[in-house]
């Protein structure tokens, strides 16, 4: 049998190749959930009368939302698919990969006809490309955690972690921003061209985050684990042996996404017309936030570090119960000011959470399976999570007429994803990092 061995590197040569982790890993992710969210904002506001025309303006809405749930259908998919090939034959490339599938398909988005031109092609080619979308994202956040935190030092885990998940806000924040400048630049020609030009602009960012993943090396780790059969099915042996951290860090993982949906998406409706806010003052708060959870994620992570991981999503599940309480008193005066205090409370109360999944549910999995566990986790908590809560938020409100069951339910999420951290420590978690294999090369 052949042996691979691990080429002997310096202390300087794997401090910099961690940095360009650090750097690619971040931008990618940037760069994807751009993508992704540039999507959602469309899908309000543009792709209905586009793309699904109709007398009934609510059926035309509801034809661009669907496609926009596709994306989520598609995104466990893409995760399970990226998680296989990417724990068989490497990181980087299902990386990369990534990239090309989420940037081709968002600039083609931008170059579709719409329906007055080529009738139900352009429903049809819309969805597909969402699916495509769907499937890019959904192979991205696993890869890149996974990425960075096998180049990671033992002490800094958690800082490494948190670089492709600011890469959420910093896309986020990106897409607001680009739509707000095209409106602005473009004018009325914005709902008839102007948005394409977001769109098309990707190919651009693809670019770059191509080159940079392309530079980096393969995960040590990965190659110290190549020289071992990988596992023949990695997805279906996280179902056998793993069933219970999967359940348990699919909570961890999708929690957090309540709170963040329901104060920065499903808000932006409810403070529209139960409340009376303009839409424009409750997406600049949203950049605000964007803005804080990127200054914040790095800082709660090294803190987390030093102090622990578990500690650290304990505590961010009570300040994201506590803020709950907190926001609706807040939100619901009509004053904007108290309004922007309470969505960034509580927004704020998400990041010391994120600080710490990547890292928990990292150690959650073995080398051989982990990037099909982490994207299996955090695809599914996704759904659970984020993709239902505005839904179930509506139909609270609906049937009880009071935020207080809103805000009620957000509790009982953040009291189940205590419960399953707690749960997930007692466990065999799994340490097998950067400076583990790096301690061993040239033996």
């Amino acid at each position: 049998m052949t042996q691979h061995h691990t080429p002997v590197r310096s202390e300087a040569e794997r401090g910099r190749e961690a940095r360009r982790v650090i750097g690619a890993t971040f931008l990618g992710t940037t760069i994807e959930w751009y993508d992704f969210f540039l999507y959602a904002a469309s899908a309000a506001l543009i792709f209905g009368p586009q793309f699904f025309p109709s007398d009934d303006p609510t059926a035309s809405q509801l034809g661009a939302f669907a496609t926009f749930a596709f994306g989520f259908i598609a995104r466990p998919v893409g995760g399970i698919l990226a998680g296989h090939f990417g724990d068989r034959i490497g990181r980087k490339r299902m990386l990369v990969l990534s990239l090309y599938l989420m940037g081709g398909a968002t600039v083609l988005i931008g170059l579709i006809p719409t329906f007055e031109s080529i009738g139900m092609w352009a429903p049809a080619l819309l969805t597909v490309l969402r699916l495509i979308q769907g499937l890019g994202v959904g192979a991205e956040w696993g890869g890149a955690v996974t990425m960075a935190i096998e180049h990671a030092p033992a002490d800094k885990r958690s800082l490494y972690g948190a670089a492709p998940t600011m890469g959420l806000p910093a896309g986020l924040m990106l897409a607001n921003l680009m739509l707000i400048i095209l409106m602005a630049v473009t004018g009325p020609a914005f709902l008839e061209w102007g948005w394409r030009i977001a769109f098309v602009i990707s190919f651009l960012l693809v670019v770059v985050g191509i080159w940079a993943r392309r530079r980096l090396g393969e995960s040590p780790l990965f190659e110290e684990s190549v020289k071992n059969e990988p596992a023949k099915v990695p997805f279906l042996e996280v179902f056998k042996g793993f069933t219970p951290q999967l359940l348990l860090t699919i909570f961890v993982a999708g929690v957090p996404s309540i709170l963040s949906y329901i104060v920065l998406t499903w808000a932006l409706s409810y403070g529209t017309v139960e409340i009376g806010y303009s839409q424009s003052s409750l997406l600049w708060i949203g950049i605000a936030c964007c803005v804080l959870q990127i200054i914040m994620l790095p800082l709660l992570a090294r803190r987390a570090d030093r102090t622990g991981l578990t500690r650290m999503a304990a505590l961010g599940a009570v300040l994201m119960a506590v803020t709950a309480l907190l926001f609706f008193p807040l939100f619901n005066t009509g004053n904007i000011w108290l309004a922007a205090l309470a969505t960034i409370l509580a927004h704020a109360s998400t990041s010391f959470a994120w600080s710490v999944v990547p890292p928990i549910l990292t150690q959650a999995f073995p080398a051989n399976i982990r990037y099909s566990g982490i994207s299996m986790a955090y695809q599914f908590g996704a759904i659970v999570g984020g993709g239902f809560a505005p839904l179930i938020a509506t139909s609270l409100l609906a049937q009880t007429g009071s935020s207080w069951s809103v805000a009620l339910y957000v509790v009982f999420a953040a009291l189940v994803m205590l419960a399953s951290t707690l749960a997930l420590s007692r466990f065999r978690t799994h340490r097998d990092y950067a400076d583990d294999v790096t301690a061993g090369e040239g033996t």
